[in-house]
């Protein structure tokens, strides 16, 4: 019985996962439907094992053997999970340490790191309080203005804690990247982020010097970076980088508050724990 429930779990995962990542819509509605087929695939996954874990390798279900095999699968699964989580955690802190390493300064009034590469560069690198990194090469080819726009955006992203959410995004992508359309949703959230962190900036400062600035700094193609990190110079497909333009200068709009009922599916991961009682 514990095997059928975890090849359930997989079709559910799997069959979400296939639906094609669609790009219509507005910010918010976008957001949401990447959101769920992202997260819910995975967490069904974690509930469902966990409630096989808790119940045990022996005993029965609805008059059917569990059996030993699925209980030390989803074990498996689980010690996975850890692998990951500890795997990433520790590349995160080693960038950390890193960058304790890099000098700092205070521009605008805000405190960076100065980090020595040829390209322009900018970003948030850490988790819940993340450190603010910038390349000289940035400094020198933005003015004022577009400074100030760029900083704004940076700071958006440390006001929806970016580097912290993503961080467990980016575990949940590692952890089941054998899943249909994980880079695809991946990718699609990461934009959505920058449009976020863009939109967020645009309310304190002008939405064409942000939109330049980002066309400046765009020139540069950089290496794909790591959940831990978020930034206003990452690599961006040319169709990327004109949705993100498209929505300062049309004027997009985010969500006055959170949609409290979208996030309702959330109860549905519950349900396998719905089935412990019947386990004896």
């Amino acid at each position: 019985m514990h095997l059928v429930m975890i090849l359930t779990a997989l079709v559910i995962a799997w069959g979400l996962r296939s639906i094609p990542v669609s790009t219509k819509g507005d910010w918010e509605q976008r957001w949401q439907r990447s959101l769920f087929c992202f997260l819910f695939p995975p967490l069904i996954l974690i509930t469902t094992v966990l409630a096989i874990i808790l119940m045990g390798a022996h005993g029965e279900m609805l008059g059917l053997q569990a059996g030993g095999f699925s209980y030390w699968l989803g074990l498996a699964f689980i010690c996975s999970l850890g692998f990951h989580l500890g795997k990433l955690a520790y590349q995160a802190w080693l960038s950390q340490q890193k960058i304790t390493t890099y000098p700092e300064k205070s521009i605008q009034n805000t405190k960076v790191n100065l980090i020595d590469i040829d390209l322009p560069y900018i970003a948030q690198i850490g988790f819940w309080q993340p450190k603010l990194v910038i390349s000289q090469v940035l400094l020198n080819i933005l003015d004022e203005n577009q400074l100030e726009a760029v900083l704004a955006h940076e700071k958006a992203h440390l006001y929806y804690r970016d580097t912290f959410y993503f961080f467990w995004l980016g575990w949940l992508r590692t952890c089941t990247s054998w899943l249909k359309n994980t880079e695809t949703l991946w990718e699609e959230l990461l934009l959505l982020r920058e449009i976020r962190a863009d939109l967020e900036a645009a309310k304190t400062v002008d939405a064409l010097t942000l939109a330049e600035s980002l066309l400046t700094v765009a020139q540069t193609s950089l290496q794909p970076t790591p959940c831990f990190e978020v930034g206003f110079s990452l690599p961006l497909p040319d169709n990327r980088l004109s949705q993100r333009i498209d929505a300062l200068i049309n004027n997009a709009t985010l969500p006055n508050s959170p949609n409290l009922v979208y996030w309702s599916w959330l109860l549905l991961l519950l349900t396998p724990w719905a089935t412990v009682p019947f386990h004896c």
